[in-house]
């Protein structure tokens, strides 16, 4: 019996290295980061206003030619100039703000960040740590603050109170506050 018993280790020793085996270690995805590191993580509210200016100034690439494409109209309307300029500044401005857009929205879904947050090395994460969403970050981060400030009389109060709110102890806007989300330094 003692054979038998030997002869069974040898096969299990022998199954164990084989070299055509599938690996046996266990990979994790990339983990989500835990609260406490999620707390020292949180990104300086000077960081969250450079970022915000930042997608302004990025907004402006787009809105200028379309403004200024919108003030020839009067002259195109009085004879004074053609309107193939007009048509023309403002196209290249819609170019450009579906350009802004589309990066934008590659950025969020891939990274949780805008371009200003990419340039400041900043990105939204969900309060446990996970991914946030495209979606996520559309139809509850920017729309219902966005709806709010559309309320007459209130929206003003909302639109004040929305990044007044990271001047508290957790640093979080109103939209962050809706969206449970958080925004970190990577």
């Amino acid at each position: 019996m003692g054979e038998g018993n030997q002869d069974s280790n040898k096969g299990k020793e022998a199954m164990e290295t084989n070299p055509y085996a599938a690996p046996a270690a266990v990979v994790d995805d990339v983990a989500a980061w835990d609260a406490y590191d999620l707390e020292n993580r949180k990104a300086g509210r000077g960081k969250r206003l450079g970022a915000a200016l930042l997608d302004g100034l990025a907004n402006l690439i787009w809105a200028l030619p379309v403004f200024w494409g919108a003030t020839m109209v009067g002259d195109v309307n009085k004879g004074l100039k053609p309107a193939a300029p007009m048509i023309g500044v403002m196209l290249l401005g819609f170019a450009l703000l579906v350009a802004i857009f589309v990066i934008n929205c590659v950025l969020l879904h891939r990274h949780g960040q805008t371009i200003g947050k990419r340039a400041l090395d900043i990105a939204i994460v969900r309060t446990d740590g996970s991914r946030i969403g495209l979606l996520r970050y559309i139809f509850i981060r920017v729309l219902p603050v966005g709806l709010l400030g559309a309320i007459p009389y209130v929206g003003w109060l909302v639109s004040l109170v929305d990044p007044l709110l990271i001047f508290g102890k957790d640093r979080r806007c109103l939209h962050d506050l809706i969206a449970d989300t958080i925004v970190v330094d990577i």
